[in-house]
């Protein structure tokens, strides 16, 4: 399985879910207000009900975030510029640029990655949410991350893969976004 097929099948996985109108904790019905744990996990959940063979090996871990035994390693990242309130969050981008090694960051992740252990690939995957008439762009942060990955830390990724799902029912996160690379030894 490659990464952009991987990515497709994540984005259907998470546009499921949201399908389903589950509400996390008190906020509104969607996808868009699980956090990134619980969303993989949901995500994960369906795609191994939809394909076992692929998926039945796959396992939540806490390092990777996600490994499926002999094919990848991936690590993920939650972007959302706005909270369910549909207010503007704080401090959103720097779960996928701040640069130091040991952080949570999605740079921290390819630091973590390139020095895992293990035969799979690896990847980083980051998701995220705008409303339908785009208020903030993902694209800045995205971009950010790939010159900085690059520029900063020597770290070489593979093309952007991106999937986008419309029409998401929480009225804010409207739009989902799908982002993958691969990391390159």
């Amino acid at each position: 399985m490659e990464l952009d097929e991987f990515c497709e099948l994540f984005a259907d996985a998470l546009a499921g879910a949201d399908a389903k109108a589950l509400a996390h904790k008190a906020f509104q019905p969607g996808i868009g207000p699980f956090g990134e744990a619980d969303a993989v996990r949901l995500a994960l959940a369906h795609l191994q009900e939809l394909d076992p063979k692929r998926f039945g090996r796959a396992q939540i871990k806490r390092q990777p975030d996600l490994l499926i035994p002999e094919l990848w390693q991936i690590e993920f990242k939650l972007v959302r510029p706005f909270g369910d309130n549909g207010k503007q969050a704080e401090n959103w981008s720097q779960n996928v640029l701040h640069p130091y090694p040991g952080n949570t960051s999605s740079l921290g992740d390819c630091i973590k990655l390139m020095a895992s252990e293990g035969s799979e690939r690896k990847a980083v995957v980051v998701f995220g949410y705008e409303h339908t008439e785009c208020q903030i762009s993902l694209e800045p942060c995205i971009r950010g991350f790939e010159i900085l990955a690059d520029k900063l830390l020597g770290i070489q990724l593979s093309s952007r893969q991106s999937v986008i799902r419309k029409c998401l029912l929480h009225p804010v996160h409207q739009v989902l976004h799908v982002f993958g690379w691969e990391l390159s030894a």
